[in-house]
């Protein structure tokens, strides 16, 4: 990939917490364009984007990928040289409680915006399909689950999902392969370990357990708080993604991108209550288990055989910015 010019990025999903930081992170430190393409769901949010919104590299469409009209005049009318796909149902609570919306989203979304990228693609000038690239974000979640204390998925790991979140995002990943096989676009795939960071939706485990804390509840853990997730700031993941971008130049290509930390559920409890606590010293935690979740993995961690400066030289493991960031202003 030519990586001299600047390039116009179509990002999906951008309006959410890791869409949002990829989009902070090519506006301020890079000179390409994104066009944002974000049906703005309740995992969506406006307010992530308040700091460069009106920068002119920046443009912003509602549209549906589910909907083959609207993406395919979003490709007509910006014509991007690259595109990254976000987009996606994420919370694997709401798959078990209703795995319809993350087949047609991550499975069938994922299906239309192939499609109408190869067609844009096909249509191209020689130069600018040969630099053309098209880069899904997926899960370490698609690789299933880790019982031994030093097991690590890697790159060659096969598919094992337990979550119909997880299943239809190896379902995306394969459709993402399948259109590299068979019709030669040039397509790459990331698989991060869990993200944290300032913004994230509410019902994730960091804002969840802040929110508890400060709301003077009880923090709900599900089964004993033993299982382990290794975790990354949302910044790295945003910058190892572009990185790979333009640095991974093997077609077809997956990256998995490791984290700093890992950590039992329990752990994590404690470092937040900790955390909290320098703000809020008055606060009185108690944690309550709760019936454990269904199809719930022990342990998720990766390794990547590929030397990248983002997951190299990563923050460490530091929650200061997402805890100031729910605290009451």
């Amino acid at each position: 990939m030519n990586t001299m010019r600047s390039k116009k990025l179509l990002i999906t999903g951008g309006l959410g917490f890791i869409g949002s930081a990829v989009i902070r992170h090519i506006i301020n430190n890079t000179d390409h364009d994104v066009v944002n393409v974000d049906k703005l769901t309740y995992a969506g949010d406006l307010a992530s984007l308040t700091t460069i919104e009106n920068d002119e590299r920046y443009k912003f469409e509602q549209v549906d990928i589910c909907n083959s009209n609207d993406v395919k005049r979003v490709f007509k009318e910006h014509q991007p040289d690259i595109v990254i796909h976000l987009a996606a149902e994420s919370h694997v609570d709401r798959s078990i409680n209703g795995p319809g919306e993350f087949i047609q989203t991550n499975i069938v979304g994922t299906y239309i915006l192939l499609e109408e990228a190869r067609d844009y693609w096909s249509g191209l000038g020689d130069y600018k399909k040969s630099n053309f690239r098209f880069h899904h974000v997926s899960t370490d979640e698609v690789y299933g689950d880790l019982e031994g204390k030093n097991d690590l998925f890697t790159e060659e790991t096969s598919y094992a999902p337990s979550s119909p979140y997880s299943a239809t995002k190896a379902g995306a990943d394969l459709l993402v392969q399948s259109y590299v096989t068979t019709f030669g676009i040039d397509a790459s795939i990331t698989r991060c370990c869990n993200n944290y960071g300032p913004r994230q939706g509410d019902e994730k485990l960091i804002p969840t357990v802040i929110g508890k804390l400060l709301e003077g509840e009880a923090i709900p853990v599900y089964g004993n708080g033993q299982n382990i997730r290794e975790w990354i700031h949302v910044t790295d993941h945003a910058k190892a993604i572009i990185e790979v971008l333009f640095t991974g130049n093997t077609v077809g290509e997956v990256y998995n991108i490791p984290g700093s930390v890992h950590l039992s559920n329990l752990d994590i409890i404690d470092e937040i209550i900790e955390k909290v606590l320098v703000y809020r010293p008055e606060l009185n935690p108690s944690i309550e288990f709760v019936a454990d979740r269904a199809g719930h993995d022990f342990k998720y961690s990766v390794a990547t055989k590929y030397n990248l400066a983002a997951v190299r030289d990563q923050r460490g493991f530091n929650l200061t910015d997402t805890v100031e960031f729910y605290l009451p202003k």
